[in-house]
């Protein structure tokens, strides 16, 4: 079973459905699940926030959170997961935001892609650093990844 179907297996599982808010995977998360057949029993929406106004908009990012942090920063990821969550009847969003590349900075280099999972439990975050991989593979493996914390968040918990 790939990636997205053992997701969409968890959710159905869960009874719950799934949001993503995505940046530098362009809507490729919600591709990847939307690509199998019946998935729409489980994959509510997805946004796909490129700019840092869409994120304000779309999800509610606040201005100051882009400011002080960036848009590629954990915090921008916690604030897009949760957004996503109350912006759609989903019990559990993903979100991504990164550079994919070419470029980057000294601080913030190509391949640093920042996490968010936000259910019921709350919001989660993490950051890869993919490295400098091509923007292609960097977009791919953020995409894997982000489907493998859905996976383990949509996993009942272990005592």
């Amino acid at each position: 079973m790939t990636g997205a179907a053992a997701v969409l297996a968890a959710a159905r599982k869960a009874g719950v459905m799934i949001a993503t808010a995505e940046s530098c995977t362009g809507g490729m998360i919600a591709a990847a699940l939307t690509e199998i057949a019946g998935s729409s029993d489980v994959v509510d929406r997805g946004f796909v926030t490129y700019s840092n106004a869409a994120k304000v908009e779309m999800l509610g990012v606040r201005p100051d959170t882009l400011a002080t942090h960036g848009a590629v920063s954990e915090d921008t990821a916690a604030e897009m997961a949760a957004g996503a969550l109350v912006r759609s009847r989903a019990g559990v969003a993903v979100s991504v935001t990164g550079i994919a590349g070419p470029g980057g900075s000294a601080t913030k280099p190509e391949g640093r892609v920042c996490f968010g999972i936000a259910d019921a439990g709350g919001v989660r975050t993490e950051t890869v650093e993919f490295g400098a991989i091509g923007r292609a593979q960097v977009r791919a493996a953020a995409t894997a990844h982000a489907l493998a914390l859905l996976l383990a968040a949509l996993q009942p918990a272990k005592d």
